[in-house]
């Protein structure tokens, strides 16, 4: 397999196959998260286009989905997947071959774009992330390419909320440096009302610090009115991946 990876055991997605629709040496993306678990190393860029041909993302998948039990089949990977010029053909062609719900996990910094938009609201689920509340915090987290700003960012998110009909999730990764601005995003969640609020801390191997489950569980509490998960309220079942190797790659250890 060489774009399939997986399954994982997501708190979010239950038994997750992943697809990296980049697939490159490289991290692509239009951030460089400190917290990231795929390393500090990043290729930014802004640019849409094929990376992998969707016939090859199909192949892969129809050899094996009849041998593995999923839940969600989930775009994400070394990168930001809305790079990817051909998603919404991937999206719609995968939906057509099976019935598990598609869901596409995005940094939300595309989603002014009207091909992305159209792209997206293919989905069966949107996972969009905010770890921030201003420029300055997204610089000091998300460490974002040039020519991002977070207004743009948060605009868009509560514009493709409005008019998206499948599930949307909100993901707000937690750590010291923004643990304090806890209260601010509970009230940009609050103004964009997504279906869920998904509170995550770094677990695996990251080069930041995650925060206690009592931290994040106080934290919680903040989201009054939201339906909100955290990391540590679901436990990880034992799943084994295609190719351990490869999942490491896409997803950190």
């Amino acid at each position: 397999m060489k774009y399939i990876y997986g399954p994982v055991s997501s708190y979010r997605l239950g038994n997750s196959l992943g697809i990296d629709i980049l697939s490159q040496p490289e991290k692509l993306c239009t951030f460089g998260c400190i917290y990231c678990q795929l390393g500090s190393k990043v290729k930014y860029t802004k640019e849409r286009r094929v990376y992998v041909k969707t016939d090859e993302i199909l192949s892969e998948l129809t050899d094996i989905l009849p041998k593995i039990k999923i839940d969600h089949i989930t775009f994400s990977g070394r990168g930001e997947s809305t790079l990817a010029e051909n998603l919404g053909e991937a999206i719609t062609r995968i939906k057509k071959m099976q019935k598990k719900p598609v869901v596409v996990l995005t940094n939300s910094t595309l989603m002014n774009r009207a091909d992305v938009i159209k792209e997206l609201s293919l989905a069966d689920v949107v996972i969009a992330k905010l770890d921030s509340i201003s420029m300055e915090s997204l610089k000091k987290i998300n460490q974002p390419d040039e020519g991002i700003r977070f207004c743009e960012i948060l605009e868009s998110i509560k514009n493709f909320r409005k008019g998206y009909q499948g599930r949307f999730g909100l993901q707000i990764m937690l750590m010291p440096k923004n643990k304090d601005e806890a209260e601010d995003l509970a009230k940009l969640a609050l103004e964009i009302l997504p279906d869920e609020v998904q509170l995550g801390t770094p677990l695996r191997k990251s080069p930041v610090m995650s925060l206690s489950e009592e931290e994040v569980f106080k934290i919680k509490r903040l989201f009054l009115g939201l339906p909100v998960v955290t990391v540590y309220d679901r436990k990880h079942c034992k799943i084994k991946p295609i190719s351990r190797e490869e999942t490491l790659k896409r997803r950190g250890g």
